[in-house]
């Protein structure tokens, strides 16, 4: 029987603590202070067997069903993009903006973090929507698990007609953004993940097209509306979204490396943002390559 540091140094990899801390169900600072420990020869095959898919591409998130995002962990799976640490700009500019129980729709919620998240940090109530039955599967269990379901709903449909005749105080969007033909290929982690979480059409913002329809009568006189998106498509995001709302200010704001990566659109009889909330150091080692 191998010891807990053999396995380790063999492996060469990584994300070899993480995966094996996971399949022993400790944490990293354990698996330093027992390296002479001798673990069962099933769990051994498990983590190689885990680190070889790794090794294949596999986002780690998938491996071990988990992936961080604002100081929380949420459940992910197959059926949903992993959070990444970009998108915690959005959950900041709306919780800098939210007061009081306002009204939240998170467009294409996926696995549910900024819809939960927003749950969970203030006591505004949430409405989410996503095309894909499974998505929304974990997004519930992630409301569950954080105990916010009672503050946050899900709906099963095409971007916001599950909710059309509602009114917001804040919508986020965190679309499909990858032009079609700049899709990831294996062994890019990214190219693991639901292709309907990723293809976002011939230039990238086929679905904001189709929401700009919608979002005159979805927002709130006062409201803000948030859309994430790819670096080389925000001047054109940014000129629909004008059109789209044209007595709103619009703004671009930047993610952790300084790339242009969402649009805001604030109405002008808003009194502006609060004072942001900073996301944790801790969640941005959780996060997995931008989206190109």
């Amino acid at each position: 029987m191998t010891t807990v540091a053999a396995l380790l140094s063999e492996s060469g990899h990584a994300d070899a603590p993480l995966l094996l801390a996971h399949v022993l169900e400790r944490d990293r600072s354990w698996l330093i202070a027992h390296g002479d420990d001798r673990p069962r020869e099933c769990d051994a095959q498990r983590f190689r067997s885990l680190l070889q898919r790794r090794r294949d591409g596999v986002p780690v998130a998938y491996l071990i069903g988990s992936a961080g995002f604002y100081g929380r962990d949420f459940l992910v799976n197959q059926h949903v993009l992993v959070p990444r640490p970009e998108t915690e700009h959005l959950v900041d500019e709306a919780l800098g903006f939210i007061t009081g129980a306002m009204r939240v729709l998170d467009v294409g919620t996926g696995c549910g973090a900024i819809a939960c998240t927003i749950a969970a940090v203030t006591g505004a109530t949430v409405d989410a929507t996503d095309v894909s039955t499974a998505a929304l599967e974990v997004a519930q269990a992630n409301a569950r698990r954080l105990r916010v379901a009672d503050r946050c709903k899900f709906y099963i449909g095409d971007l916001a007609r599950p909710v059309a005749g509602k009114r917001y105080d804040v919508i986020i969007a965190n679309l499909p953004y990858i032009p079609s033909a700049d899709l990831p290929r294996p062994p890019d982690p990214a190219s693991f993940e639901p292709r309907l979480a990723l293809d976002g059409g011939p230039d990238g913002l086929a679905l904001y097209r189709k929401l700009m329809r919608d979002l005159a009568d979805l927002v709130e006189p006062g409201g803000i509306v948030l859309l994430e998106a790819a670096p080389p498509t925000i001047e054109e995001l940014t000129a629909l979204l004008r059109t789209a709302l044209p007595n709103f200010a619009i703004s671009v704001g930047s993610d952790y490396a300084g790339l242009a990566r969402y649009v805001k659109a604030s109405s002008k009889r808003s009194s502006g943002p609060r004072t942001r909330t900073r996301a944790s150091e801790a969640t941005r080692s959780h996060g997995w390559r931008e989206r190109r």
